[in-house]
């Protein structure tokens, strides 16, 4: 058997399993062991084995993700959540749909701190969701909107996801934070255009409050000075070349755990947890990854990736063609593939692919295009019927609210994100303008 037709039933193979729902880990490392004994030979695997986990996970640069990780978990303990929404409650919580829009405003502010879609989601709607149903908000608009709000998390910086793009593309971390800046801007615009639109078609489903005074909304923002700081000193010190991504992390987790213990939200049980919940979050990645890595050095041993390329490459096809089948191709794996396991599977041979088109960019001004638009369509999944995750996080947390209206409420966010899509495929220099303007 040709080393392209094992890859090719490799891939097979491993999307059945996902379909039968084996865990993505072990269908990828199963997959990928049997590939490489079969490409190389067994003792070749046993050799990749000794040596794989310490050169894959003492890295410098994988440090960033359980210290990203740990500073989302203190931050949800030190009741930052509740803050975020108090606050944007205040200043726009009076507009029609307001409720939903603060409840986006939180999610997107929580996600620059947490990094993590479903974590975003599940600590905003506990917040979030009883104050909607106490003001007569209908279930769609209260679960949609934090639904959709719950997927700023994947792109907004710090994202985990984002960081993994990098690390598995060879790209910089810092710059890719930039690139994900306008587009996680763009996703908040367009989620607001989403719920203005909404209730006022359904104006019975968003009833209006009164307006806070002057007074009350400028007092709000004493509730998070220290979040501001946080961003701040984080992602100001990275992006301002004061330190590195990892050490920016550590300082964040420091801050993080000053404001916990400050504000007395956080006891030391309560950072024991946070350290047990961080220590679950990041094997479960680092499992992922690991399968992923070998299913992937397998189909580089075939030298799939370089093939598809090369074929792509010399087709007669508009390079934009392939990149919106490739879109298509993430829409449907997204609704029943979570995030990471899908990025770690498709990146591989895809971004070889995109990398030999020419969409008359720079190499790296196209590498950072091509992750950005592969997080928001990957990010897009998480809110898509049947089986959008954030959807069942939002769904397991409000009995009261049939699936059906759930779904009915995430549809006009749908919408939006693939206005969204359009909107950076069309003009790539979203995905890069600030880098350059900050590089330069």
């Amino acid at each position: 058997m040709d080393p392209f037709t094992i890859a090719s039933s490799m891939v097979i193979i491993l999307l059945l399993l996902i379909f039968v729902r084996m865990p993505i880990a072990l269908g990828m490392g199963l997959v990928g062991a049997v590939g490489y004994s079969l490409l190389a030979s067994p003792m070749a695997l046993f050799a990749y084995f000794n040596t794989s986990w310490v050169d894959k996970f003492m890295s410098y640069e994988f440090a960033i993700v359980p210290l990203f990780i740990l500073m989302g978990h203190v931050a949800t303990r030190s009741g930052i959540s509740s803050a975020l929404f108090s606050t944007s409650n205040v200043w726009i919580g009076h507009l029609r749909g307001g409720l939903a829009m603060a409840s986006v405003a939180g999610c997107a502010m929580f996600g620059s701190i947490s990094g993590s879609s479903l974590a975003t989601a599940s600590t905003m709607a506990r917040v979030a969701l009883p104050e909607m149903r106490k003001a007569g908000y209908s279930g769609a608009i209260s679960a949609g909107s934090l639904a959709a709000g719950g997927t700023l998390g994947i792109l907004i910086p710090p994202s985990i996801v984002l960081i993994i793009y990098a690390l598995l593309t060879e790209q910089n971390i810092v710059k890719l934070f930039l690139a994900a800046t306008i587009p996680g801007i763009l996703a908040v615009i367009g989620f607001f255009i989403a719920i203005a639109i909404y209730v006022r078609l359904f104006p019975n489903e968003a009833p209006t409050q009164p307006k806070a005074p002057l007074s009350v909304r400028l007092k709000s923002l004493g509730q998070i000075w220290h979040i501001t700081l946080i961003f701040v000193v984080v992602l100001g010190g990275i992006y301002g070349g004061f330190f590195t991504p990892a050490e920016g992390a550590s300082v964040g987790v420091v801050i993080t755990l000053l404001v916990g213990f400050g504000t007395r939200k956080l006891n030391f049980r309560g950072l024991i947890d946070c350290l047990i919940d961080t220590a679950a979050s990041s094997a479960m990645i680092f499992t992922i990854v690991f399968g992923a890595d070998i299913f992937n050095v397998a189909l580089a041993l075939s030298r799939m990736p370089i093939e598809v390329a090369d074929f792509f490459s010399g087709v007669a096809i508009a390079p934009i063609w392939i990149l919106i089948a490739m879109i298509v191709f993430y829409l449907i794996m997204g609704c029943v593939m979570d995030s990471l396991s899908l990025i770690l599977l498709t990146v591989p041979v895809f971004f070889p692919t995109v990398m030999a088109l020419d969409f008359g960019l720079m190499p790296e001004q196209q590498a950072m295009w091509f992750g950005i638009i592969t997080l928001v369509v990957v990010e897009m999944g998480l809110i898509t019927p049947p089986v959008g995750m954030n959807l069942f996080v939002i769904s397991s947390m409000a009995k009261d609210i049939p699936t059906s209206q759930i779904f009915r409420g995430a549809t006009p966010f749908i919408i939006a994100e693939f206005c969204r899509i359009a909107i950076l495929v069309s003009f790539p220099v979203l995905s890069f303008w600030l880098v350059d303007l900050v590089a330069n």
